[in-house]
Parts: C-alpha cells; sequence; structure tokens
C-alpha cells in the first residue's frame, strides 16, 4: 500500500471515530493493566463484566494483594485460564508495590518484567495509559494489517516493526484502537464485511470484496 493510500486509510477511519479507545473499562493505570492481563483467551465483555465487581471491591495493587490468590479467584472465575492470571496478577501486585511504589511503570521492559506482562500488554498500556505512539499487534491487527496490504509480514513482530514505520506521525497514537476495532467489527476473521468497509476500494484484499460486494 503507498504512503498516501495509508494516510487516507486512517483519514476515513479516524472520521468515523475521531477518539477511539479501549472498550475495556478502568479507571487508573493499574485497572487497565490487570484487565489487559485478564483479557488473554477472553473478550473485552466477559472481562468487564468481572472487573466491575473486582474494582469496586479492589481498585488499587494493595487492596487485591489483600484479597490473596483465592480471594481474586472467586471475582475472575469467569474468564479463561483465571487460576494462571489470578497468581499472576498476585505476584504484579507484589512487584508493583515492592518495587514501584504501587506505580505501573511507564517503561516497556519494567512492564515486561511483570508476571503475565508481555510485549502486547505492555503496549496496550503504553499507548492508553500513558499516550505512548505503541502498537499492540493482536489477532485483529494482524489480519487486518496483512488482508488490507497495509503492513503485512509472517510474525506479529513483524506486522508491529511496519506498522511503525508506515503509519503516519499524526495518526500513530490512536491506530492501534482504530485497526483493532475494524478487525473486530468490520474486517472479521470469517466474514468479512466488505460491503460496508469505509477502506474497502484502498484494500488488497480483492477476491472476498469482489465476492461480498
Amino acid at each position: 500500500m503507498k504512503a498516501a493510500q495509508i494516510t487516507e486509510l486512517f483519514r476515513r477511519l479516524q472520521e468515523i471515530d475521531p477518539h477511539p479507545t479501549t472498550e475495556l473499562e478502568y479507571e487508573t493505570p493499574f485497572q487497565l493493566l490487570v484487565s489487559v492481563i485478564l483479557s488473554a483467551q477472553a473478550t473485552d465483555v466477559g472481562v468487564n463484566k468481572a472487573t466491575r465487581k473486582l474494582f469496586r471491591k479492589a481498585g488499587t495493587p494493595q487492596a487485591i494483594l489483600k484479597l490473596g490468590e483465592e480471594g481474586l479467584k472467586r471475582y475472575i472465575s469467569s474468564i479463561g485460564l483465571y487460576n494462571t492470571k489470578a497468581k499472576n496478577v498476585i505476584a504484579t501486585c507484589r512487584i508493583l508495590i515492592e518495587k514501584h511504589a504501587g506505580e505501573v511503570p511507564q517503561d516497556r521492559a519494567a512492564l515486561e518484567a511483570l508476571p503475565g506482562v508481555g510485549r502486547k500488554t505492555a503496549n496496550v498500556v503504553l499507548n492508553t495509559a500513558f499516550g505512548q505512539h505503541t502498537i499492540a499487534v493482536d489477532t485483529h491487527i494482524f489480519r487486518v494489517s496483512n488482508r488490507t496490504g497495509l503492513a503485512p509480514g509472517k510474525t506479529v513482530d513483524a506486522v508491529e516493526k511496519k506498522l511503525l514505520k508506515v503509519v503516519p506521525e499524526p495518526f500513530r497514537k490512536d491506530a492501534h484502537h482504530w485497526l483493532i476495532l475494524h478487525g473486530r467489527y468490520v474486517c472479521k476473521a470469517r466474514k468479512p464485511d466488505c460491503p460496508h468497509c469505509v477502506i474497502a476500494d484502498l484494500c488488497r484484499y480483492k477476491p472476498k470484496t469482489r465476492a461480498e460486494a
């Protein structure tokens, strides 16, 4: 995809959603961090349902640590892999208190050192909570980037590197949200809604575009 097309792609996505954000519900960087850890292999809807109750009771590292692993499990048992996630969240809370004064670090290395936090989770937190120009490539963004020709790549890391290179600076802060929402609701895995796609004419996914148009 040429530079002018990429600019137009993001201009259109911006036009329909000027202020995109995550669908996870949170009030603090810490709550966002916990929500993203819990969202692995789970839906945002399911995570929000659990965290609404959890954060009313315990919305800080100190409060969740006080709950303990078993206490935390009672709030998140509806989420997949909740045993492992509870263990990671408790360990993360302990590290935040002991090493970061209970605050979420704004440094990638420090974030990735937390249990249950990989590059994607760190990118989400850095971008959404702290406004850094990172792009967290999940399955939706990986699919959209390859289908459209925006940033094709065989691996998540390859796609992330290309996106950071080709996305124009004015759009970089919100690119993550536009792409994930587009993949979630329009460029869906099994049946992309090409007839209602605002960037269909820019997209390289021509076979499906023609079939669905």
